[in-house]
Parts: structure tokens; sequence; C-alpha cells
């Protein structure tokens, strides 16, 4: 449950309470120097019963929990006075050691971690791109910014409780996008589940009532019965002389919550209601635990995990049981080493000491921790812009991950979703340059084969780099991070500009003619992407640095002929039956609600779409990279809503499309292997060869959502061999 502490109670006089601070378990040491601290901000006319000394009160309690060391305890008393601009860092540097302004510092900087979300959706400017760069160097340089950034959200979701409901839903937002994945990317449990049960609270209020309130109704019953449980287990400890602590642990509303979410359990189903962890001092304890557990309680085998032989992807380490306690109730155990223990907690800050009075002296027992911030450090510099390190930032703190192997043995974490393209850039440039084929546990896969954990992965490479600008287009599945996909865009940027103008021209030339469209503002076109002429833009498109997916977008969207029409006008307009009425847009889960698309950009089916509160016309619709959204945004963040696309845009459209092929044995075969991939539902078809041109043309009729679609099913038919094109079709 969400915790309470004294700092945070009515009768608390900050650090006036000695005995209040010794209660902390800190030393005499640190005692006096925050009773200092305190003083001095006394001094500058901040008493205790100023918001952001209280805060700082409360942050100086939190990292106390995590162990923290002097400097960081005093940064934190002085952050939150510091944030809100009561205090100047030259007078703090005058008055305390530059460790602690350096510090404050770097956990101002971390304020860009704010602008992640937005940056991935919308994209980010110079201004951004440099604040991300600065964060990582603050997080790289001295993880204990991080750790304290954290400690000032706990604070800050606190602090929201009693405003209106949209700042304490944004807040909420914001914490589960960034800080919590944050604080278990780091493994510090102890903050994780703070965080996240905080954010559940605001986010679900009924929901978390309802569950706490379970906790609550049968408390006195479930405690007498988890004392009688761990006397039990202690006494078989001691019998057998394994030296163990044994407790039962806290429960966690929002993990209550997701369990009986995720399978489907009432609250009386779930096992960890009744949780018992059993702390020992070796890891052969562990093992000599588990097994006293199992011979003298059955034991439910579909509930064991083994972490400590296959730790999580934050380090985290212990084993996981459930066994049947007295009256056949379910129990689940945890099984962890003391250090296993401080590093679920605390995770890095378990890892990281410092000298008292002196310089840090930093020694990091686990590396793994935080080698991911240094992973993000070394690539920026292979990231085209802002918005791809955003992406990549984001991926690496939030997206699950595969772990692959190379044939050597080591181990190589991607994004989930990576193919073994993904895998060679990783390993260098020029791998993934002189890529040709890949190989899976000794069995040749195509390039979009999406890798698995325990993959191992053998990359097959040519003498000459050859990259091809296919593995640009999202529609065909090459690649997946943007660390990748810059290194692909940079190497065709080196090429001869005139090989990438007729590239660019010819990718552009084949989505128009494709799709049925032409240029009839191309001077909006080139204000749209930036650019000066035409030939510029083309060789954007060839170089790979403008998707010509967004420029068909753009292109459709500026047609003086395009309205507003309740279907995709690029595709054929025979809606498919229907006897249900449908929303066009849903705003955070509502349909039926007072919509329109934004005339700025004109945002269709398939387009990624944002809401924005209007006065008086309802909600305007806008695509989420819309120049004209980013400025409303900037002024009015509080209007802005999810909006996603509802069921009458989902419920699918007829198109008709024609392939002209070379007639060979089994190009129908490849066709249709294609289309039951891609789940393309083919409601018509007809074929007719000329034996003398030895060519065929097949006409079929299919039922598609949007453009993205058509468009991404026509990219895949022409890469088929001898398939001459494949495009829209008008009788």
């Amino acid at each position: 449950m969400v915790r309470v502490r004294q700092s945070h109670s009515s009768g608390y006089h900050g650090g006036e309470t000695v005995e209040w601070l010794c209660s902390l378990g800190l030393s005499e040491k640190r005692i006096g120097a925050l009773l200092e601290c305190a003083a001095w901000l006394k001094q500058q006319q901040l008493d205790d019963d100023v918001l952001e000394v209280r805060t700082g009160w409360e942050m100086v309690e939190i990292l106390a929990d995590l162990k923290m060391d002097q400097d960081s305890l005093l940064a934190s008393l002085l952050f939150p006075a510091f944030e809100a601009g009561l205090l100047e860092l030259a007078q703090i540097e005058a008055n305390f050691s530059a460790p602690v302004a350096l510090l404050l510092s770097a956990v101002q900087q971390m304020e860009a971690i704010r602008t992640i979300p937005t940056s991935v959706k919308q994209g980010a400017d110079g201004q951004q791109a440099d604040n991300l760069r600065r964060m990582l160097l603050a997080m790289v340089e001295d993880v204990r910014a991080v750790v304290i950034k954290l400690a000032a959200q706990i604070c800050y979701l606190r602090d929201v409780k009693d405003a209106d409901e949209e700042t304490r839903v944004l807040a909420a937002k914001e914490t589960n996008a960034i800080f919590a994945p944050l604080a278990n990317r780091l493994g510090i449990g102890q903050l994780k589940w703070e965080l996240e049960d905080l954010a559940f609270r605001y986010l679900h209020p009924t929901t978390y009532k309802q569950v706490a309130s379970l906790l609550e109704e049968r408390r006195l019953d479930r405690e007498q019965y988890m004392q009688d449980f761990v006397a039990a287990v202690r006494q078989k400890m001691l019998d057998a002389q394994v030296q163990a602590e044994v407790y039962g642990r806290p429960k966690h509303i929002f993990s209550i919550w997701k369990k009986m979410q995720k399978k489907q359990l009432s609250f009386e189903q779930l096992y960890d209601i009744r949780a018992v962890r059993i702390v020992t001092e070796r890891v052969q304890d562990c093992y000599a635990s588990l097994g006293l557990v199992h011979t003298n309680w059955r034991h439910l085998p579909k509930e064991f995990d083994d972490y400590i032989a296959t730790p999580k992807q934050n380090g985290y380490q212990s084993i996981h049981t459930v066994v049947l306690g007295p009256q056949g109730r379910p129990i689940e155990i945890q099984i962890r080493t003391r250090q296993m223990h401080e590093d679920a907690e605390l995770g890095v800050a378990a890892h990281w000491r410092y000298k008292e009075g002196g310089a840090a002296s930093k020694t990091v027992a686990n590396d793994e921790k935080i080698s991911w911030l240094r992973k993000l450090l070394q690539w920026q510099e292979d990231l085209a812009d802002g918005t791809d390190l955003a992406e990549e930032l984001r991926t690496q703190v939030i997206e699950d991950r595969v772990y692959v192997f190379t044939p050597k043995g080591d181990i190589v974490d991607l994004p989930m979703g990576s193919t073994p393209l993904d895998f060679a850039y990783y390993v260098h440039s020029n791998v993934g340059h002189r890529c040709i084929g890949a190989k899976i546990s000794g069995r040749i896969v195509p390039f979009t084969y999406q890798l698995k954990t325990g993959d191992q992965v053998e990359i097959l490479t040519g003498r000459e780099p050859n990259p091809s600008r296919d593995w640009l287009n999202p529609n065909l599945g090459y690649l997946k991070s943007s660390r990748a996909r810059s290194k692909v865009q940079y190497w065709f940027r080196l090429q001869d500009r005139d090989k990438n103008l007729s590239a660019g021209r010819e990718l552009l030339d084949a989505e128009l003619n494709r799709l049925n469209l032409q240029i009839e503002a191309p001077t909006k076109v080139l204000q749209r992407f930036n650019v000066n002429s035409m030939d510029e833009l083309l060789v954007g498109i060839g170089g790979g640095e403008i998707k010509v997916t967004q420029v068909v977008h753009f292109i459709q969207s500026q047609s003086p002929n395009h309205e507003l029409p309740e279907i995709d006008p690029r595709l054929k307009t025979k809606p498919l039956p229907t006897n249900k009425v449908k929303s066009d847009v849903v705003v955070q889960g509502v349909g039926n609600l007072l919509t329109h698309m934004a005339g700025c950009c004109q945002p269709l089916p398939g387009d990624a779409i944002i809401g924005y509160i209007t006065q008086g016309r309802g909600i305007a619709i806008h695509r989420d990279d819309c120049d004209q959204f980013k400025t409303l945004l900037d002024s009015h963040p509080e209007r802005v809503v999810d909006a996603t696309w509802g069921d009458k845009y989902a419920s699918g459209y007829e198109v008709d499309i024609r392939i002209v092929a070379n007639d060979r044995n089994g190009l129908l075969r490849d066709i249709t292997s294609i289309l039951a991939n891609e789940k393309a539902n083919v409601t018509s078809m007809s074929s007719s060869s000329d034996i003398k041109a030895q060519t065929a043309v097949i006409n079929m009729t299919m039922e598609l959502y949007n453009l993205d679609s058509l468009n991404k099913l026509l990219s895949k038919i022409s890469q088929i061999d001898d398939v001459i094109e494949a495009k829209r079709f008008h009788h």
C-alpha cells in the first residue's frame, strides 16, 4: 500500500526533532550536517513550515531508507527550494561543498526527462535534443541524481493529492510513462512500488479503494494466519540449522490489481495476498530453504520461478514459489540472500558508496545496473536527431527487451521486435552495411525475422557494403531500432547526391503512382518538410532522412478535392455492411463525442492522432506530428486529450488492386502467402494470362482499413520475384 511517512504527517516538525532523525538510522555526523543545513535555511527565511523545506525533509527520509550518502541527503534537503528559485547555485556552493552544488545541478538537468513522452510522439527540436543529452551526461556522471529525482517525484505525487483531477491524472500518467519504469530499470523496487501505487490511486481511484478495502477487510485474520505460518517456517529453519530471517512481506495495491487483471482472478484467488520472505546469508542457504519449504508444504509447480539462476533484465534475483499452507490457502514465498534483497530494494543505490566528508569514491559492484546509460551516451553520436535520441531513451527505459547470443556466447539485449539487421548494426556499423543474410541457431532466416530471447544469431557478410533503401521502409519491417535506422540513413547521406536524387524520385513516383496521387501544391510540401526545392526533397527521400510515407500522407491531405468524409478517400468508398452505429473517434475511451478534424493537418484513418479541447467547437482531432498542434500544446497543455480511431474506421472498406507479373509456376502461391501473412481479407479475385508475352494480370478486391494497410501490402507484393507492378486499380 502507499507508504505513510512521518515527514508527511501533521505533527511533524522537520529537522528540529533530533529523535526523528535518529529513527532514520543516520549517523551522528549526517544528523549534524542536516541540522546545520536546516539552521542555514532558517537564515534564508526558509523555516520548517515552508512547503519547499517540508518537501526537502520528506526527500531526506526517502533517501535515508536507501542508505544514501551525506551529500545526497543535503542535496535532497536543498533541492525543492533550489528548484523553486528560492536559492541560488552560487550561494549553495559558497556555503556547502562543491559536490553538493554539482549534484543539485545534475538533478536539475534531470528535468529533461519530462520531455521524453512528448518528444517521441511529436518530434524534438534541437534544444530538446540538447537537454536530453545533458540529462544523459548527468545520469552517467552521477547516478545519485536519478535517485534524488525519483524521490522528488514521489513527493510531487503526494503534494497533488488535493489538486484538481486533471493535475493528478497528468502527474500519474507522467509517472507511469517514465519515472516508475526508470526506477524498475535501475532495480530500485522500494521506489518503484510507491510510484506505481500513487499513480494507480489517481488514475483508478475507485478500483484502488476497492482493493485497499479488501486488504483491510480481513487484515486481523490474515495477520494471525501469517504469524502462525511464519513461526512454523522459522522453526523448520532452526531445526535444520539454516540461518535465515523469515517475515511477512508488504503488499502493493498496484501489483495486486495487475495480477487480478492479467490472470483473470478474483481477490481471494491471488497468491501474494499472503506473502512471506526468507532472507539468507548464502546462496546455498536459499536452495536449502527451498528444499525445507517444499518438503513440509505442498507447492504449485506452475508458480515456481528461479530468478537466481536466470536473473531478470534489471538484475533482480530471488526464488519465487507458492505453497499451500494450513487450510489449503496459497502462500507466495520469496527466497533470496541479503545482498539480493538489498539489490532488489535499493537497486543501483546499493552499489554506490561514498566517503564521508571527502571526495566521492565510487565503487560499483554491479555495473550492469547503469550500463544502459553509458550505452545511450555512446549511441548519441550515431543518432540522426533529437527525435531518435528521445525514442531510443524511451525504448531503453520502458519497452520490453529480447536477449540473444552471439556465436561466441556473448549476450546482446535489443528492443522487442528487433530483427537480425538490428543485431548486425548493434555489433558494428560495417557488419550491418555488409550484411547479406542471417542464421538463427544454424538456420537461415529472412531479414524481417523477429528475434526471440535465447536465439543465437550469426550474421553473414559480403565484401562490400550494400545497404538497401528498403530497410528504411517501416512497412517492410526490416529495422526496429532508431539506432540502426540512423546508421543506414547516414550511409546513404554519404553516397553520391545524384544517386540519392534518382532513388528519391523513383521512390516517390512509385508511391504516388501506386496510390493514384499527384502533387497539387508543391510549395506547401516544401514548406512542410523544410526544404528549398523539390530536388532537395527527393535527395532527402533517397538518403532516408525524409520518410516517403510522410510525404505521401501530406500530399494527399493538401489535395484541393480533399474533403473530410467518413472514410479514407484514398480507398474505394464501398463500406462493408454493418448493423451497428459506430464511433468516428474515441476520446480517452469515450466515443460519440463532438469532434472535428483539424483543418491544419487533416488526419486520416491510420494516422496517429491526438485531441485538443476547443472553446465551443468540441474536440479538434490533430495528427500527433502537426506543427500547429505543437504550438497549442505549449500554450495549453491541459487541453490535450488522448484520441484513437473508432470502430467506424475499423470496420474496413473494399479496394481493388491489380498485379502485373511474369507468368511462372508458384506465382499465385507467393502472392497468397503475402496476403495470409498480412491478414488481408480477399473478397474476389480474377486472373488472365498472355501466353505470347508470358505475363499474368491478377485483379483482386479486398477489405482494408487505411492507406498504410494498402501501402504495406502493395510494397510487399512488389518485392515478390517476377512481379512487374502492384498498384491500386480503378474499373
